[in-house]
């Protein structure tokens, strides 16, 4: 992905439709668009996946808590969202094996009785993954719970285990912009929309792009624009028919990363019931373990939503009955928060009642075509709504050909190819198991364009190589790009990522150009986010 190529495109070209938003729906939008034969261009304020998309559960799944609702009160759009969930699992998980794979989840119970309500709701829960190869739902004993995970409290009496999906999102949506990129759209981060033009019929014809890097504006024409913006939604739709009414009731969720010694294992846990009626997911990611998540209305939506102590202390006893020994707050190395886009009027029920579903809505007046909410596992079904009704509005019927169409680094992936790398670039097994699981069948290719096999801190697998690879590859622009986006390390741990930005600076600079005020400004402003996020996970205000 070349940005400064895809920038001189967006100003002299002419779109079929132009997609606003490069999360999981937008990027997934654009890949659908691009292979039906339209002529695509995506555009992102941020970077991709910077927002709702790269702050998930990092799970791929109907939704263990919907089919609980749905049974419970007779809530038929909830059984429907599972359902499309564990219909799209499998596809998911198909086409970016090097990025998604499946994973045990163990969730302890303190009765019989207990036990075999949860067999019987995840049995059923399996019964609705048609074509899917994933085990079914198994009670296990107490031994066997403890074999694996050997953490938990001795209190318990059993478990049941089941296996969703587990995915890295934030390179998940890159692989989907990587891909309509290759297949021929416009992709270009770091553009913010911030207004539009419209023909005499009152439609919108054109947008004004602002390029965040170089304050430059850029006209952009297209027959149709695609809102895909998450929670952000109703400023495009407002921007674009000041007459509509809000639809988005966005909430949060947040998430804390714990060390391995929390599970001391590769398998899940599902708290099946908190203090206020969720479920929460104890999860290895990254070598870590990811505890999350809670649901809270938002709307300081001009605001990064961030771990605060209040949440920290939730969540932490949250795990106090399940596991032998809670860890404390000392031991969090980090967390991050995140925004659902649900849709629901401001009088309506708690955000945690509202469906996770999606709707494709057309403003006839404006021209506008929005997608609204939806979640991570079902965004090719969401992109393929969309663009359904795009071939309508444009008049122009193609079928869709996502179901099987592999991301970049997915079409022969075999993750055993990482001891070809290791003996033919000297590194050790995590390195190189790493690059794998990543870039796919691209690791060879980071290796390569960079040479540099030095890692970026000692504690972990990220080389410089990779640096220079996502510059160059992957439209890496910022110092967060790198550390939160192209890796997760600062997901992983905060003060790991805070020893790391002048190494990653300097690499950056080189490639990007930046002069000395550039780069100092970059570790600046980094530096003071990260301790911001600190600073806020720690204190009680």
């Amino acid at each position: 992905m070349n940005r400064i190529k895809n920038l001189e495109r967006l100003q002299n070209e002419e779109f079929d439709i132009c997609i606003i938003g490069a999360g999981a729906s937008g990027a997934g939008c654009a890949l659908d668009a691009t292979l039906r034969g339209f002529k695509v261009a995506l555009i992102e304020k941020e970077d991709f996946a910077a927002e709702t998309s790269s702050k998930s559960t990092k799970l791929i799944h109907g939704g263990v808590r919907y089919l609980e609702q749905a049974f419970k009160n007779l809530d038929f759009a909830q059984l429907r969202q599972v359902k499309h969930g564990l219909e799209e699992r499998h596809t998911v998980i198909r086409n970016a094996p090097h990025l998604a794979h499946p994973l045990a989840l163990i969730t302890p119970v303190f009765s019989w009785f207990e036990g075999f309500y949860f067999k019987i709701g995840l049995t059923i829960y399996g019964f609705f993954a048609k074509n899917d190869p994933m085990p079914r739902a198994e009670w296990l004993n107490k031994k066997e719970t403890f074999e694996h995970i050997p953490t938990l409290t001795p209190n318990l009496h059993s478990s049941v285990m089941y296996y969703d999906g587990q995915l890295d999102d934030a390179r998940y949506c890159l692989a989907l912009a990587h891909s309509a990129d290759e297949a021929g759209a416009v992709v270009v981060n770091h553009a913010s929309i911030v207004g539009f033009s419209k023909d005499a019929k009152g439609k919108l014809n054109e947008a004004t792009v602002l390029d965040n890097l170089s304050g430059n504006h850029i006209q952009v024409k297209a027959k149709l624009f695609i809102n895909c913006t998450g929670p952000h939604a109703d400023s495009i739709r407002l921007m674009a028919n000041d007459k509509q009414e809000k639809r988005l009731r966005p909430s949060k969720g947040v998430h804390i990363m714990l060390p391995p010694d929390v599970l001391k294992s590769q398998d899940a846990m599902l708290i099946p019931k908190t203090k206020d009626g969720r479920v929460v997911f104890v999860i290895p990611f990254e070598g870590e373990v990811m505890v999350g998540t809670t649901d809270d209305e938002y709307k300081a939506l001009d605001k990064e939503p961030i771990l605060i102590a209040q949440e920290v202390d939730f969540l932490l006893d949250t795990l106090r009955p399940y596991l032998a020994k809670v860890p404390d707050k000392s031991q969090i190395k980090s967390g991050f928060g995140g925004l659902r886009p649900l849709i629901g009027s401001s009088g309506s029920k708690a955000t945690k009642k509202l469906v996770r579903d999606h709707e494709v809505e057309f403003d006839e007046e404006s021209n506008l075509l929005s997608l609204l909410g939806g979640k991570w596992t079902t965004y090719r079904l969401m992109a393929k709504d969309t663009i359904d009704e795009a071939c309508k509005i444009l008049n122009k019927q193609t079928e869709c050909s996502t179901e099987l169409h592999y991301l970049v680094g997915g079409e022969n992936y075999d993750f055993e190819s990482w001891r070809k790398i290791q003996k033919d670039f000297s590194l050790d097994e995590a390195t190189s198991q790493h690059l794998v699981k990543k870039y796919g069948t691209k690791a060879r290719a980071v290796l390569e364009i960079g040479k540099l096999t030095e890692k970026i801190h000692p504690s972990y697998p990220f080389i410089k190589a990779e640096v220079i690879y996502t510059v160059k590859e992957e439209m890496a622009c910022s110092l967060r790009d790198f550390f939160a986006r192209r890796t997760r390390m600062e997901l992983i741990e905060w003060k790991a990522t805070l020893d790391s930005v002048e190494v990653v600076a300097e690499l950056m600079a080189s490639e990007l150009n930046w002069n000395e005020e550039q780069k100092r400004s970059q570790i600046l402003r980094y530096k003071q986010l990260l301790k911001t996020f600190i600073d806020h996970a720690n204190t009680h205000k």
